[in-house]
């Protein structure tokens, strides 16, 4: 039985020259890839219709629709967001680079091109594209309750169910955010200073008792950025409720809560990490153990469980 070979990456070449285009088909086939050709912007967005290239070389200076507008509208969509595209001209000018760049390159070589030296820095947007795509990746999977702090204390960035967790507990900083509550930015600093020695996650007070949030460490996205996670301790409580009272497991317990607060199947499913069919599964087995026929029954009767 013969194993596949590895993939092969896929160059997607968009250029109006046939030397051009012959000279780097021949470069970049003997360097293993797999090279895609366009001959005007249109060609090229038709053709990454029927497949997605991991990197593009793109005449800046073309018939019809240049480069620019060629990559501006590649960049309009879904699959091709982090798709690198390197810029190939006979133009050395300034102001051509930058307009490269604000279109959407992430680099400038200038023609004639040299195919070592194109095929170097393709790598190299390659490897980087990958490394972003997998961080964005991971964060999907550690859920989207996320933010990130500096070692100041300020809240740099957060996702939407995050901030709305964090909205009530964390101070406000009028038009900066919010900032983290004092026992939080030690603990952060600690976890820094010495990774692994402080517990992995801390408390956040709450004054008045009512809230309970807890953020955990997920890892370090800077020098003096880190990356958290928001977990709403109030949640766990629900759920472990909800598995003793009516005999349902963890995961369907989980499934039950979302439904209580109204999320739809594909919501609870990136929520979860599930797919929407494995959600209809466990809402299958909920309504067979607790004797409810629909959702609606089903929130109804966690609604009357909870204390709150």
């Amino acid at each position: 039985m013969m194993h596949s070979a590895k993939r092969r990456d896929i160059v997607l070449v968009v250029d109006d020259s046939p030397e051009t285009l012959s000279l780097l088909t021949d470069a970049l086939e003997e360097a293993g890839v797999t090279v895609l050709v366009a001959v005007e912007g249109a060609n090229a967005l038709a053709l990454v219709e029927q497949i997605t290239p991991d990197v593009i070389l793109m005449d800046a200076m073309m018939p019809g629709m240049d480069g620019f507008e060629t990559c501006r509208r590649l960049k309009t969509l879904k699959a091709l967001a982090h798709v690198p595209v390197i810029f190939m001209t006979g133009l050395s000018e300034t102001e051509h680079i930058v307009k490269g760049l604000d279109a959407g390159g992430v680099d400038y070589v200038t023609k004639p091109v040299v195919p070592n030296e194109i095929i170097a820095r393709m790598r190299v947007h390659l490897a980087n594209a990958r490394q972003t795509q997998s961080a964005q990746v991971a964060l999907d999977a550690a859920g989207r309750f996320l933010m990130s702090a500096s070692l100041d204390g300020r809240v740099l960035w957060s996702t939407p169910q995050a901030t709305r967790l964090i909205g009530g507990l964390f101070t406000a900083l009028p038009g900066e955010g919010y900032l983290l509550p004092a026992p939080v930015l030690a603990w952060l600093r600690r976890l820094h200073a010495a990774p692994g020695t402080p517990p992995e996650s801390v408390a956040v007070p709450d004054p008045a008792g009512v809230r309970s949030l807890k953020l955990s460490y997920v890892g370090q996205i800077g020098e003096q950025e880190v990356l958290l996670r928001v977990m709403d301790e109030v949640r766990v409580k629900d759920e472990d409720l909800l598995r003793a009272a009516l005999n349902v497991t963890q995961r369907e317990a989980e499934v039950l809560v979302w439904i209580a607060r109204g999320k739809p199947n594909r919501d609870i499913a990136e929520i979860l990490g599930l797919s929407p069919r494995t959600v209809n599964k466990h809402l299958e087995q909920i309504y067979a153990k607790i004797g409810v026929e629909n959702r609606a029954a089903a929130a109804m009767a966690v609604r009357a469980l909870s204390p709150r």
